[in-house]
Formats: C-alpha cells, sequence, structure tokens
C-alpha cells in the first residue's frame, strides 16, 4: 500500500493526481492530512507506525514551508516521495526548495511542482512496488506503452 499525506486539504486538488495514477493501475492507497505544523502529534503517529500498517512507499505533498516530507522521512525507514504543492507567495518554489534541500542522511525524493509531480510521484511508487510485485510491474508496463501509442507520430495523425 503507499500512502498518501499532505499538510493541508487544500493540498488535495494536486495530491490527488497521485491517488489517480495509483487507483488506475490498482494500486491500493490511503490519504490523510497530517500537518508537520498543525498536528505533529498526527504526524508522527503517522510515520512510525506506517510500516507495520503495510504502507511500503508514502508520497508527501506540502507547500510553503514544505517540512512534512522530510520530517516524516526523519521518522521512518520507508521511502519518502515530496511533492512541492503550488503556494501563492512563490508559485512553489518555495515548496521545493524545502522539500530538495534535505540534509545527507534523511532522504526525500523529490518530484516537480503540482500536478506532473504528484503524477510523477504516484508512478514512481508503483514502480518501486513493481520490483517486487509482477503483476503491478505489467500493469505499469501497459501504462507506459498507452502512454506512448497516445502520442501521433506525425502532426497530422
Amino acid at each position: 500500500m503507499i500512502g498518501i499525506i499532505m499538510g493541508s486539504r487544500s493540498d488535495w486538488p494536486t495530491m490527488k493526481f497521485a491517488a489517480d495514477v495509483l487507483t488506475e493501475l490498482g494500486v491500493a492507497h490511503e490519504e490523510r492530512v497530517v500537518s508537520a505544523h498543525r498536528t505533529p502529534e498526527r504526524m508522527v503517529e503517522y510515520a512510525t507506525s506506517a510500516r507495520g500498517r503495510g504502507v511500503r512507499v508514502i508520497i508527501a505533498g506540502a507547500g510553503g514551508a514544505a517540512h512534512l516530507p522530510g520530517m516524516v522521512a526523519s521518522l521512518t525507514p520507508l521511502p519518502v516521495l515530496g511533492v512541492p504543492v503550488e503556494s501563492h507567495a512563490l508559485r512553489g518554489v518555495d515548496s521545493l526548495h524545502s522539500i530538495v534541500q534535505m540534509p545527507g542522511g534523511v532522504p526525500v525524493a523529490t518530484f516537480a511542482i503540482g500536478k506532473a509531480g504528484a503524477i510523477n510521484a504516484g508512478l514512481f511508487g508503483a514502480a518501486i512496488l513493481g520490483l517486487s510485485d509482477p503483476a503491478l510491474a505489467a500493469r505499469l508496463d501497459a501504462w507506459r506503452a498507452a502512454q506512448s501509442d497516445a502520442v501521433p507520430q506525425t502532426p497530422e495523425d
């Protein structure tokens, strides 16, 4: 299972794209609002219990100060995939910098700002699980083939 967490309910319009691609691939997932700043106890509980509950990858989206992915990564050995959510002040660049600048020893795989990042985090999470799940790997291969097939060969196609 993949856990999708976000710092605020307002992050859902972005993080929903990760959930959508996981649903399309048939990957079990859960979604939770877990704020590093406003609900730190909830964040600690989520991060420290995730592996025991069957979560294998965590996709963490956050905007602004964007501490959620790094804080969660500091609390769990699970892979954490960070999605910078577009912010009002700096259009998500602040979020990107907050997530990507992790100190050595606390890794967070960081994706693009917004929708593309959420989609790619979902695909990357599925690819991680696909390493030990041949059926999922086959579904991911088919998804990628369909994406390639949808690209026209000429401008007139």
